[in-house]
């Protein structure tokens, strides 16, 4: 059986913390814009240990993304059970990585910037009820 936490919720080990990451196809970055936190959704993937997900070239995300530090949080809810993973760890952005469309938009009218969350911290809970 694996550990609680003192709330009661089943603390998960890194390698299930991944595996559910690699289930779900949004989240939440949360960066920092001018001192104060702000959350982001998005569309992402898991590859390689790193988190991957779009963002507009000028947006304060990734101005805040090109090399700070960032969370990141995934989930699932269910009537009968819930769970959540949170990454900690360096953001990177680049324009020419390959891989999956990760656009909100079919046809993106602005240019995307890809941003990579290397997975430094990982933790997650499960509760079923």
């Amino acid at each position: 059986m694996s550990a609680l936490d003192q709330s009661g919720l089943e603390v998960l080990d890194r390698a299930e913390c991944l595996r559910l990451l690699s289930t779900a196809r949004y989240g939440r970055v949360v960066y920092t814009v001018d001192g104060l936190p702000a959350v982001q959704p998005v569309k992402f993937t898991v590859r390689d240990d790193t988190v991957w997900f779009q963002t507009a070239v000028r947006s304060a995300l990734s101005r805040a993304a090109d090399g700070g530090v960032v969370a990141f949080e995934a989930d699932a809810l269910s009537e009968e059970a819930a769970w959540w993973v949170t990454v900690l760890g360096r953001a990177m952005t680049t324009l020419g990585v390959p891989g999956p469309d990760l656009s909100w938009r079919p046809s993106p009218a602005v240019r995307e910037l890809r941003v990579g969350v290397s997975i430094e911290v990982v933790s997650g809970r499960r509760f079923v009820g």
